[in-house]
């Protein structure tokens, strides 16, 4: 989820949300020094996180489509304009006003729900019990009703995905592009799927569409090396691999596939002394070698496992030294 949001942000919206947080939080922990001093101090800390807010929804709204931008501004914009009444007009009623904001916050929930959400949990709660037809038929109806929202098409190429159904996620996938030419997200999804199916070569083409749309997130990157690991193309893989590391990777288990794509890649090429760093690195971060055989258990994760079972197979031999480092070039 977390990956998708980066996407879906991109580089430098995800910058400005961070540095709107950070130096919002930082004024406001500055001024904790002298809250007692000064009676103008509480209501600039709570300006300043009305402006963290109001900035973040922002920095979001703006790659939100129209339709669900106007309907986040109609449930906060009235809610701030009343905590702001309450700071700035009559600060003696900012305690209704706000409880007032609050309210109308809730209320506009359900006054302005969208269609939308209601049918992706009904297809999420298909989902939880495998019913993986019934789920993607939920998606059918909302996509006849709502052909042109690129967010449907993904979705339902997620479940298709996890159904087995590669094909017609692929055909999602291509929508998505139709609809959306520069989506970044669609291009990997499309690599991603052409991965599991095997298809290298339409991988390959699509991870590189996707790495060059969002050049500064690493998933793209890792997606990118992995199919080049998969090709053998090792002076390709090691280049985009070690720039996806260069870049904040969160999780530990993509840390740790990362660094045995580099150790075969290097292997492969005979440099054995970069491969044992790389070695190295891969018992720093063991714990992945856990997140991943939880993941692979799970009943949802049949796909998953056919495209990194060997894989994580793969990096416990040789974390566990069952397994040496010049015999995995050719795994």
């Amino acid at each position: 989820m977390i990956d998708r949001f980066r996407l879906f942000m991109g580089p430098a919206r995800l910058r400005s949300l961070f540095l709107l947080i950070a130096l919002t939080g930082l004024v406001s922990l500055v001024l904790n020094v002298v809250i007692d001093e000064y009676d103008w101090v509480r209501p600039v800390q709570t300006l300043l996180a009305l402006v963290a807010i109001v900035g973040s929804l922002i920095i979001v709204g703006g790659r939100m489509e129209a339709e669900d931008r106007a309907r986040w501004a109609a449930i906060i914009l009235p809610a701030v304009g009343a905590v702001l009444l309450g700071l700035l007009v009559v600060p003696n009623l900012l305690l209704p006003l706000s409880g007032a904001a609050a309210g109308w916050i809730i209320a506009g929930l359900f006054l302005f729900r969208s269609r939308s959400p209601m049918e992706y949990q009904k297809a999420i709660r298909y989902l939880r019990k495998n019913e993986y037809e019934d789920a993607v038929r939920v998606m059918d109806g909302l996509i006849k009703s709502e052909p042109d929202d690129a967010n449907h098409y993904r979705f339902r190429a997620e479940l298709l995905r996890l159904w087995g159904k590669l094909d017609r996620a692929r055909r999602d996938y291509s929508r998505i592009i139709e609809l959306e030419p520069d989506s970044a997200v669609a291009y990997n999804g499309l690599a991603e799927v052409s991965l599991q199916s095997g298809d290298y070569e339409r991988a390959l083409e699509a991870a590189f569409k996707a790495a060059e749309l969002a050049p500064e997130e690493w998933v793209t990157l890792y997606n990118l090396g992995m199919i080049e690991d998969r090709l053998e193309h090792s002076a390709e893989a090691i280049t985009h691999l070690e720039k996806a590391l260069s870049l904040t990777v969160p999780d530990v288990r993509h840390r740790l596939l990362i660094h045995l794509y580099l150790a075969r890649a290097y292997a492969r090429s005979g440099n054995l002394t970069s491969a044992e760093e790389q070695l190295k690195s891969m018992k720093k971060h063991h714990s992945g070698l856990e997140e991943w055989q939880k993941i692979l258990e799970n009943d949802q994760a049949t796909t998953l496992r056919a495209v990194l079972g060997a894989d994580v197979q793969t990096a416990q031999d040789l974390v566990d030294g069952k397994l040496a480092l010049d015999a995995i070039a050719g795994l």
